[in-house]
């Protein structure tokens, strides 16, 4: 079976997003992956991957203790579905502001086990200006984040290990590339 994972874009949501969030041009509209200034490696393109479901979690960051680490495997798309696209809508300026965000140990953690890819259901492992740093930081040790991934909750239903088969656009010269990322169950 597949899912797929990608949000669907339409012209109020690219109004409302490039309203609210001065980076939701082309590169970075939608569900796309921060490349900063690397390239993405075609072996990329399907890797085995696991769900999280972290959606009881508010208030706070997302902790190394809220998931089960050793399930992590190297070369991984790691996806946490915290259900926020859903709660608050792609596009509007608090979905940018004040989404969930994982704690820097948990991303060091992920890192440590050499994963390939860091999917989320909202606009950054980071808020704020911790946000370009942290996908840059992620880059450079060969981990890509998947921004605005959506119908996490029903791939979590389904399935705790899937393949995650994500395809880029070809583009150059951009920190964001426009994807779709379609699991497979």
């Amino acid at each position: 079976m597949l899912i797929d994972i990608t949000l669907k874009i339409t012209p109020k949501m690219v109004k409302d997003a490039q309203g609210n969030e001065k980076k939701a041009l082309v590169g970075h509209l939608g569900t796309h992956f921060d490349v900063m200034n690397k390239e993405f490696p075609l072996e990329y393109t399907r890797r085995k991957g696991i769900i999280f479901d972290v959606s009881n979690i508010t208030e706070r960051d997302i902790e190394i203790t809220d998931i089960d680490l050793s399930k992590v495997e190297k070369d991984m798309f790691v996806a946490f579905y915290t259900g926020f696209i859903e709660k608050e809508g792609y596009g509007i300026k608090p979905y940018f502001s004040e989404h969930p965000q994982l704690s820097k140990d948990l991303i060091d953690a992920l890192l440590e086990k050499k994963i390939s890819m860091i999917g989320i259901d909202f606009a950054g492992v980071r808020r704020g200006k911790e946000h370009t740093p942290k996908d840059q930081y992620c880059a450079d040790r060969g981990t890509f984040i998947i921004e605005n991934l959506c119908n996490l909750k029903n791939l979590a239903q389904q399935t705790e290990y899937f393949t995650a088969n994500t395809y880029p656009m070809n583009y150059a010269d951009m920190t964001g590339l426009p994807c779709r990322v379609v699991a497979e169950v």
